[in-house]
């Protein structure tokens, strides 16, 4: 939970690019397609500052983009955070389906991984046993 001290605080892009891990150029493309929950706020001489809430929801953002979601599906998403109360159920909706997709990466990823495995304990076997010459020799194909 933040405190509204901490909301207080304001960072200039350098500072929250290096704690999103976004870069600036990156931070100022999310601000122009409007990923933003809020406007950007600046300074008298034209300085973007951010808040700490600013961070948390990029920080969110930088979650989601990574693990696969498109960029409509959060810009959508952080539209509906910004109308406020009342659609918290197609919110709840974008994010399942986000979710769906995920489990059904990572399952392809563990099955990937299982014939890696697989593949791995064979060549091992062979390596140990000195029989592995002429694994999958492409000269001896039949």
């Amino acid at each position: 939970m933040t405190t509204e001290a901490q909301q207080e605080e304001t960072f200039t892009i350098g500072e929250v690019a290096k704690r999103t891990g976004l870069s600036v150029h990156a931070l100022r493309y999310y601000e122009r397609q409007d990923l933003l929950i809020g406007p950007v706020q600046r300074t008298s001489g034209g300085r973007r500052i951010y808040s700490t809430v600013d961070i948390d929801w990029l920080q969110i953002c930088v979650k989601l983009r990574e693990s696969g979601m498109p960029l409509s599906d959060l810009t959508r998403f952080a539209a509906l955070v910004r109308r406020g109360p009342g659609n918290e159920g197609e919110r709840l909706e974008l994010l399942d389906e986000h979710r769906r997709r995920i489990e059904t990466q990572i399952h392809a990823l563990e099955e990937c991984r299982a014939l890696i495995d697989w593949k791995v304990g064979v060549y091992s076997e062979h390596l140990q046993a000195g029989t592995a010459t002429g694994l999958w020799d492409p000269a001896h194909r039949p």
